[in-house]
């Protein structure tokens, strides 16, 4: 059991606690980009950081209306995944002295939390909808959409230049 979460003993006690964590997770990424909005000096990347922090902020109010839709209270628990990824990105760009090789640094990090998101959405959607929870759901398919859409524009800037000035 986690620090600020009850036993889980249903699969409406899961559907929670990953709305908790992925609540958590969602606030820890916001704080993150800014620092990633200031440290990418190329312009697609920063504008790529700059539209996902908005979208961020969307995907949190989002999260707080299925938290009010499914009747339970808006809060978070630690999300020692995002936790991790943000160390391990924080650690690695700490260790890179070459600019061009910082930006795709920046990327695949940016890349992973992506990944994590899309896999948590995915696996939330699929239990509100075995919960009849077909509106949550929806709600939820919306930032899944997002998180998707995301990625693979990063994948287009990694592929279209930054890992080709970073070589």
């Amino acid at each position: 059991m986690g620090l600020f979460s009850k036993p889980i003993k249903t699969l409406d006690d899961l559907f929670v606690h990953l709305l908790q964590d992925i609540y958590y997770a969602e606030h820890q990424i916001a704080k993150a980009l800014p620092t990633m909005i200031e440290g990418a000096s190329n312009t697609q990347l920063r504008e790529a950081f700059q539209s996902h922090l908005q979208e961020t902020q969307g995907q949190i109010s989002r999260l707080e209306e299925v938290f009010r839709m499914h009747g339970v209270e808006v809060q978070g628990v630690t999300c020692e995944a995002i936790d991790g990824i943000l160390k391990e990105a924080r650690h690695v760009m700490s260790d890179v002295g070459d600019p061009d090789v910082l930006q795709a640094a920046m990327l695949a990090s940016a890349q992973a939390v992506e990944h994590y998101e899309i896999a948590r959405y995915g696996t939330m959607i699929a239990l509100a909808r075995q919960l009849g929870r077909r509106d949550c759901a929806s709600v939820l398919e919306q930032t899944l959409a997002e998180e998707k859409a995301t990625d693979e524009k990063l994948s287009r800037l990694a592929t279209s230049s930054i890992n080709r000035e970073a070589a």
